[in-house]
């Protein structure tokens, strides 16, 4: 009986040996597990966390609307009434004989009513504005004769939009004549020689530039291509 309780007892211990020793080994694994886990992140409080560095949105420029330069209000230029020409039966003028072409003579005898004008503008009543005036307006009567100024070759003989029908004249010594507001017509052509005194045309009422004036002849002299004033040609 006391060796059935001696074999009791030797192999509760064993037992109880062994299941101390499986503790042994889970406990020593358990902390090599503990060890070999990473550690845990740190929370931090979402109040607290650094914020990226933020750049500051600089506004843009207000953009201001160009400034508007008020200009000077500008009448609009009149155009001319269209002129319907009336045809006077020319008034005949003694011309300068053939003989005497090397005179200079004026193409009509009529009062000036508008000066030569090429460096400062004159104002026109019939356009209602300033300009320059290339030449002197001799006033006479509608169909009265107008002369060559001096002896030389017709040029052109045209209707100029502005100027009417007009007749230009070559003489020598680098001068040119320019003869407009004539009637239509005129009775030489191109290439004519003509002499001083020389009837090429009579006064008539072509000009719409000069239109509110009074009947007259438009006379203008060029020396060289350059305008000049007229009446230093014929009072030289």
């Amino acid at each position: 009986m006391d060796e059935k309780k001696k074999l009791n007892s030797a192999g509760f211990c064993a037992v109880l040996g062994l299941l101390m020793l499986l503790a042994g080994v889970g406990g020593y694994f358990l902390l090599q597990d503990r060890n070999a886990a990473p550690p845990a992140t740190a929370v931090t409080d979402p109040g607290t966390q650094p914020r990226a560095p933020q750049h500051a949105e600089v506004p843009a420029p207000p953009v201001s609307s160009p400034a508007r330069v008020s200009m000077p209000e500008q009448k609009p230029v009149k155009q001319p009434e269209p002129v319907v020409e009336t045809v006077v039966p020319v008034s005949p003028e003694k011309p300068v004989p053939p003989e005497e072409s090397g005179l200079v003579v004026y193409p009509v005898s009529g009062q000036l009513v508008a000066a030569f004008s090429a460096d400062e503008l004159s104002y026109s009543e019939t356009l209602e504005d300033w300009r320059t005036h290339d030449g002197i307006d001799l006033e006479a009567k509608q169909g009265t004769t107008v002369l060559s100024a001096s002896a030389g070759t017709v040029l052109s003989v045209e209707d100029d939009p502005l100027m009417g029908t007009t007749v230009r004249i070559e003489h020598t010594g680098g001068y040119r004549t320019t003869y407009a507001n004539l009637q239509s017509k005129p009775p030489v052509s191109a290439g004519d020689e003509v002499s001083a005194g020389q009837i090429i045309g009579a006064v008539g009422n072509t000009a719409v530039a000069e239109c509110s004036q009074p009947p007259h002849l438009h006379f203008g002299v060029e020396k060289d291509d350059h305008w000049m004033d007229p009446e230093l040609f014929l009072n030289p």
